[in-house]
């Protein structure tokens, strides 16, 4: 028989290529052209790299991103879409929430256990799910036991064939019934029948073990030692049918993978695919201030450092090496600039681009072009009551108009400024929404300014309210 060979994975054809990347951020991201080339074109490189020989993709570095732009334009919405569409482990951490190794805090070495955990579950359910047809063949034979126990076996000698034809008899009018019930169970008809099924339960402890703060993983860890030394107990549980297939199908699938397969697999994806984003790096950036430089900031830039460059992080499931992952930084970098940055940190950020501040047409468009454009959403929202509510082209106009204006006179917050906009318009009618079921209301551009125009006037209520 010819030995078959097994087809070697090709990563390119997991990963979209860098146009269709760009394509997919599109329908739900306007304008910031130049970031989401840098963003595609690393992402590909990602798979590219994995396709060089061993001992050149060791050397191709990853070319780490640093996105600098005010608030609103897209940075965070670029890496949240990205992390949908990168087949790879991914993070999104913010800079502000970590300190120097002996502050009170989470350390940075906790970004890549957090990393590890979501690779390790992300695996974990690809494997489920290549089980899941034989866990679901399992289920089903435990739910026929339960509906009809086989027949007890006769272990007394026979002393004649009369005895073996009554047990055939038997066992084949057994076999029958069973797959009588086992084509009802499939046709759904007995998804509401009750039954009793023994499922395994894992003893928990009852000794509450409280970590150092920054050290979780230490919790984690004596709660799995213990699971793992304490005896796996059974109970008897009374559910219906459809249950039990779900519970069991979920039960049987954990016993049929392997954890460790899982765990080397997970580890590996991490080390050559695993992306980090690392939001408001802007706010740990050192910069002088009235009693000094901050120097726990500046303890946090240097934590970093190793990590970006490439050290070994241990975890619970091993030793993790972060020398190949993707780091994308973003920051508004409104008081500091990317300059403030420790040199050695800038280093390690060789791509950087510009997000523009957004203008009144890219206001337009974000209203109504993405696929989770606001106006889609409030429409859809006001249809569960009943209402439908239609936007007129000079509507939407006025809405980007006020929108841009409060941004101008204010602060600029980019699209966010759309939500508070948009909200305000709709109140009075999302508030009677109930009160108006099979009504269509028309808001035009006069409505637009009767509910916002007297706000926009007033500078020191826009303040407050947009």
């Amino acid at each position: 028989m010819p030995r078959r060979e097994n087809k070697k994975r090709n990563p390119l054809d997991e990963i979209p290529t860098p146009r269709e990347i760009v394509e997919e951020l599109d329908k739900y991201i306007i304008g910031q052209e130049e970031a989401k080339r840098c963003v595609a074109i690393a992402l590909r490189n990602r798979a590219r790299r994995l396709m060089l020989p061993e001992e050149i993709r060791d050397e191709v570095a990853p070319k780490n991103i640093i996105m600098i732009g005010p608030t609103g334009v897209g940075k965070t919405e670029i890496a949240r879409r990205l992390s949908k569409l990168a087949n790879a482990p991914f993070i999104k951490v913010e800079a502000s929430k970590y300190t120097e190794v002996g502050y009170v805090g989470r350390d940075v070495e906790s970004i890549i256990r957090d990393l590890t955990d979501i690779a390790v579950n992300m695996v974990k359910e690809e494997h489920l799910r290549a089980v899941r047809r034989k866990a679901e063949a399992i289920a089903e034979e435990r739910i026929l036991d339960a509906l009809l126990p086989p027949p007890p076996r006769r272990r007394r000698r026979r002393r004649n064939g009369l005895e073996d034809e009554e047990l055939r008899r038997q066992e084949e009018s057994w076999r029958r019934t069973r797959e009588k019930l086992r084509a009802k169970l499939r046709s759904g008809e007995l998804d509401d029948v009750v039954i009793e099924i023994e499922m395994e339960e894992k003893a928990t402890p009852t000794i509450e073990i409280f970590a150092p703060l920054g050290m979780e993983d230490l919790d984690i860890s004596f709660r799995e030692l213990f699971n793992a030394l304490l005896p796996k107990q059974t109970r008897r549980k009374k559910m219906t049918v459809r249950e039990a297939l779900e519970m069991i199908a979920q039960e049987e699938a954990e016993k049929l993978i392997d954890m460790d397969k899982v765990i080397a697999e997970a580890i590996d994806r991490v080390e050559n695919c695993g992306i980090v984003f690392i939001d408001e790096i802007d706010k740990i950036a050192s910069r002088e201030t009235g009693s000094g430089p901050d120097v726990s900031r500046e303890g946090v830039q240097r934590d970093l450092l190793p990590i970006i460059e490439g050290t070994a992080v241990p975890t619970k499931y091993g030793i993790v090496r972060t020398d190949h992952i993707l780091f994308i930084a973003a920051g508004a970098f409104h008081v500091s600039k990317p300059s403030d940055l420790i040199p050695e940190l800038q280093g390690r950020f060789p791509i950087r681009v510009e997000l523009k501040s957004l203008t009144k047409e890219d206001f337009k468009r974000i209203l109504t072009e993405p696929k989770n454009a606001l106006i889609k959403q409030y429409t859809a929202l006001l249809e569960t009551e009943g209402v439908k509510i239609k936007f007129t082209e000079d509507a939407i106009e006025e809405i980007a108009s006020i929108a841009y204006e409060v941004n101008e006179k204010v602060e600029d917050i980019g699209a966010r400024r759309l939500h508070t906009v948009m909200e305000k318009l709709i109140e009075e009618i999302s508030f009677n929404a109930p009160e108006l079921k099979g009504k269509e209301i028309v808001i035009d551009a006069e409505y637009v300014r009767k509910r916002l125009g007297d706000i926009v006037k007033d500078r020191d209520l826009s303040r407050y309210i947009l």
